[in-house]
């Protein structure tokens, strides 16, 4: 599948930090707690790919899960973000990647019982991710 934004490892590895690109490219995962992003905000953030900058969530839909990585009940938009069945741990999963550049986000789960209204917990790397002060009224 191609995507809008496509580099080779090498440019890649050129613009992400080590840890990024292992998260980011080699479907790694940050240590729990880890994240600054993880906790509630306290104004509106839109938070973005850290490879391509592409929007994928908002404050509006992020929640305190107390899981040890930020978490949202769904993205900005379905055609953000994609889906692919991860298998990697003996189990099956759900992994969510860019829709722009195909970079690995972190994984979502369903049922698990938050208050939320899509009973969606995408729980992302926050080194995934960018966050700046969303733009209100747009």
């Amino acid at each position: 599948m191609g995507y809008e934004v496509e580099k080779s490892d090498a440019e890649w590895r050129a613009t992400l930090s080590a840890e990024e690109y292992h998260v980011l490219r080699e479907a790694g995962t940050e240590r729990p707690g880890s994240s600054p992003l993880e906790h509630a905000d306290d104004q509106p953030y839109t938070y973005s790919c850290r490879a391509c900058g592409a929007d994928l969530f908002e404050t509006t839909t992020k929640f305190d899960a107390q899981c040890g990585w930020p978490s949202f009940y769904s993205p900005l938009a379905e055609d953000r973000v994609e889906y692919h069945e991860d298998r990697s741990l003996g189990m099956a999963r759900t992994e969510v990647r860019c829709a722009r550049c195909g970079s690995h986000l972190g994984h979502v789960f369903k049922g698990e019982g938050f208050p939320t209204p899509t009973d969606l917990r995408y729980c992302i790397n926050g080194i995934a991710l960018s966050r700046r002060p969303a733009e209100l009224g747009t």
